[in-house]
């Protein structure tokens, strides 16, 4: 008996000590696989942006000409913010995009949204390949896109033109008063296809029953949409306006292209272009952080407020 006693006593043990290993190891199991993950999340993305609130309150100071006496840095304040707001070219570029925003962001929620349902339609032909085609405006890179299109807007080289002159007709894509537009186009080219997967993705979450349902009542297509996909989709519209009200604001590369070929636009034309040009040019880092955290609070406060008001709204 004193043999066989600690054998029975020292399994439970055992067993218990196994357990506790393996719920150990369960739990460290998911945090192994997103360290990865959260290592490149906190260093692209949460440090960036720490970096650039601590330097938006900093001042660096540069003594003698070239800053070989010293470079000294001090807490400013807001002064950095105070001397980005009374930059009216920066200033103009935030209410230029606003403009662009109120209007190129509906349009192009529109268009997504009657594509997805035309080709979530049960008469719709061929939807696997409109979808793929509507995308793929998409997967071309936002400099190509903008080269390509400006070859429809440059007068000698735009077919757009020399159409256009058939008919009396001299359009100025490029100039001052279209400029905004044409990026608009581009912008629009490039995303709907983006938003309208969005969309199609809600819509096949929609269940079977309720168009089976509808189909015995006796509703028209166009009811089906207005009544029970539209309503049924709304978070999937919330969402690609709010991701487009954030687009809207770091709008950057469109600009900065057809900045070679249309003297209408400054290099401060758009908030980014605003704070690279006061980085880069300018050499003022401080400010030029000043501004993009400018920037991000005007994105989180329109794409805030445009969510209150849809949940009110839903209400």
């Amino acid at each position: 008996m004193s043999i066989t006693t600690p054998q029975r006593e020292s399994r439970p043990a055992a067993d218990r000590r196994g357990g506790t290993r393996r719920v150990s190891a369960v739990t460290r199991a998911p945090w192994l696989l997103l360290a990865p993950f959260l290592a490149l999340f906190l260093l692209t993305f949460i440090l960036p942006i720490i970096v650039a609130v601590i330097s938006s309150f900093t001042k660096v100071t540069r003594g003698g000409l070239f800053g070989e006496t010293g470079v000294t840095s001090k807490f400013a304040g807001f002064s950095n913010y105070a001397q980005a707001l009374a930059d009216g070219n920066f200033v103009a570029s935030m209410g230029r995009m606003l403009l662009f925003g109120v209007v190129q962001v509906p349009v192009m929620i529109v268009l997504a949204t009657i594509l997805a349902l035309l080709l979530e339609a049960a008469s719709a032909r061929w939807p696997g390949f409109f979808r793929a085609a509507f995308f793929l405006p998409y997967g071309v890179p936002g400099v190509i896109a903008t080269i390509l299109w400006s070859f429809l807007y440059v007068p000698g080289l735009s077919p757009l033109i020399d159409i256009a002159g058939w008919f009396g007709l001299s359009p100025d894509f490029l100039g001052p008063s279209a400029v905004l537009w044409s990026i608009a186009n581009i912008v629009t080219w490039s995303y709907t296809g983006y938003n309208m997967l969005i969309i199609i993705a809600q819509l096949k979450a929609i269940p079977t029953e309720v168009y089976e349902a509808a189909k015995v009542d006796g509703a028209s297509p166009v009811r089906v949409a207005w009544t029970i996909q539209l309503p049924l989709i709304r978070p999937a519209l919330v969402l690609t306006t709010i991701f487009s009200i954030i687009g809207t604001l770091q709008l950057f590369a469109e600009p900065q292209v057809l900045q070679t070929v249309s003297p209408a636009i400054d290099s401060q034309y758009t908030p980014n272009l605003s704070a690279y040009t006061t980085a880069f040019a300018y050499n003022d880092y401080n400010v030029a952080a000043a501004q993009a955290v400018l920037i991000a609070v005007v994105a989180f406060t329109l794409s805030f407020a445009f969510l209150a008001f849809s949940n009110r709204k839903s209400s």
